[in-house]
């Protein structure tokens, strides 16, 4: 199969043609490496890829065939490295496969390389030492966000129609958005970490994609959803399978809308400009839209501090098991100046604050429940801003120690950290573009815990009302000019 019509099709629709004999995975393999050596040289999304030794049955599944790509981080494949971003892990090969990737293998998907993620997943932009920076497929000047940002330009440029994801403050939801991409962050639960980790920063990180079409993200979560034995928590699975929920009409939703963000980010015009387009779209459909103020429970500051305790206090654990377990220094030689600085301020992080920012996730859970008691969706910009250009986030950070920086990131993504807290699901769907620029926008959309199908149900529609399949960026693997 040519790259030129590989590109054309999703996940799905690149298993049925295995299914129906149109085409062997083998074949779909070389073209996504073939898409893969045209686009990559300038958008650095893939730090590695190694031949495909899966052999899916067709058929078996809805993805079985697929070609795949994993975050180089969160997911372990035995005999593949697994280097975090970061020089503290540099040629650390993976022995066992991890629960996740079991589940991928399980599904048919055929793995083939990893993305690159920046250093321990601790940004929101994709310019690890380790790599160098990825960028935008839409503009080269700009990011592909983060954490998994490499997943997110390598699916826009047509590498792979979908690929893995983490989000633990909007590191799924923010590549979808820079790069014109759906990306649906589960609800905590409904992916299991296990099983060398029973959460991962005490439950706000969670496993999903970043895909170009809504189905086939949908279709991907029902192939990893589920516990694992000694899971701390649990999601009720679904009544019916989400892929079923991409075509079902999802009714008359009441839909509250936050235009300016918590904490004093405004929304630029471009993004706000967008917004009111989405709710025109969506009062068409037939939706009950009005604008609302949402409570977090919490002060934007105690917000920020108590993310900040939780993530450096959890940075600092595992960046201790990292140097022991690779016999490796904790200093620049091996470390960026803001996880360094994120060590050191985890260190100091005392039990009794550690508690206490616990005690601020539970608030922000039962105030956002509060809201989703009234309404069935939230509608939010994904961010308060066009992609930024590339440096943006290291500018003046050797200002910076470890509360600063997690200041930062949730100036600059001030919509997406609160679901986290929450553990309830959000997505974010490219409806629109920016008129002058062309770079995409994304729409952030929550629902109450658990409620993944309905998030879906809504997402179908938006798709076949706005379709975005259309839209490729300047750096797309079927025109044949990434070389």
């Amino acid at each position: 199969m040519r790259v030129a019509e590989y590109v054309n099709f999703d996940a799905v629709g690149l298993a049925e043609l295995v299914t129906r004999g149109e085409v062997t995975p083998a074949e779909l393999t070389a073209a996504a490496l073939d898409a893969a050596l045209t686009v990559n040289g300038r958008i650095n999304a893939i730090v590695e890829t190694w031949p495909a030794d899966d052999q899916p049955r067709p058929g078996s599944s809805p993805l079985a065939g697929v070609p795949f790509l994993i975050k180089d981080i969160g997911v372990s494949m035995a005999g593949r490295r697994t280097e975090l971003g970061s020089r503290l892990a540099a040629g650390n090969i993976a022995r066992t496969d991890s629960s996740l990737m079991l589940r991928f293998r399980h599904a048919g998907l055929v793995t083939f390389g990893r993305t690159g993620t920046p250093e321990l997943a601790y940004s929101i932009t994709t310019e690890p030492e380790l790599y160098g920076p990825t960028r935008n497929p839409w503009n080269l000047e700009r990011s592909a966000g983060g954490s998994s940002g490499g997943s997110g330009a390598a699916v826009a440029a047509g590498v792979v129609p979908v690929a893995h994801a983490t989000d633990a403050a909007g590191s799924l939801r923010i590549p979808a958005a820079y790069n014109g991409l759906f990306g649906l962050k589960p609800t905590r639960g409904r992916v299991s970490m296990g099983p060398g980790a029973d959460e991962v920063f005490n439950g706000l990180a969670v496993h999903g994609s970043v895909s170009r079409t809504v189905r086939d993200g949908a279709a991907l979560l029902d192939q990893i959803r589920g516990p694992e034995p000694g899971d701390p928590y649990f999601a009720q699975q679904p009544s019916r399978p989400y892929a079923e929920e991409v075509t079902r009409d999802p009714g008359s939703l009441r839909i509250g809308v936050l235009t300016q963000a918590w904490g004093g980010r405004r929304t630029t015009a471009p993004v706000a400009d967008a917004l009111a387009r989405t709710v025109r779209l969506l009062e068409a459909l037939g939706h009950r839209v009005e604008e609302v103020e949402v409570g977090l429970g919490a002060g934007w500051e105690e917000f920020v501090l108590a993310n900040a305790r939780l993530l450096a206090a959890n940075l600092a654990a595992s960046v201790d098991e990292l140097a022991a377990a690779f016999d490796r220094p904790i200093d620049s030689s091996t470390l960026e100046p803001v996880t360094l600085a994120g060590y050191h301020y985890g260190q100091r992080v005392s039990g009794a604050q550690f508690v206490n920012a616990l005690t601020m996730r539970n608030r922000v859970a039962r105030s956002l429940a509060r809201y989703f008691a009234t309404h069935d969706i939230l509608l939010t910009p994904t961010l308060p801003e066009l992609p930024v250009p590339l440096g943006a986030y290291a500018e003046g950070t050797e200002a910076l120690d470890g509360l600063g920086w997690i200041d930062r990131l949730h100036d600059r993504s001030p919509f997406t950290m609160p679901f986290n807290v929450a553990g309830t699901p959000a997505m974010s769907v490219p409806v629109t573009a920016d008129a002058e620029s062309g770079l995409p926008i994304g729409m952030q959309f929550a629902a109450g815990y658990g409620l993944e199908g309905r998030l879906f149900r809504l997402a179908g529609q938006l798709e076949r009302a706005a379709p975005w399949s259309g839209r490729t960026p300047t750096v797309w693997a079927g025109n044949r000019t990434g070389h």
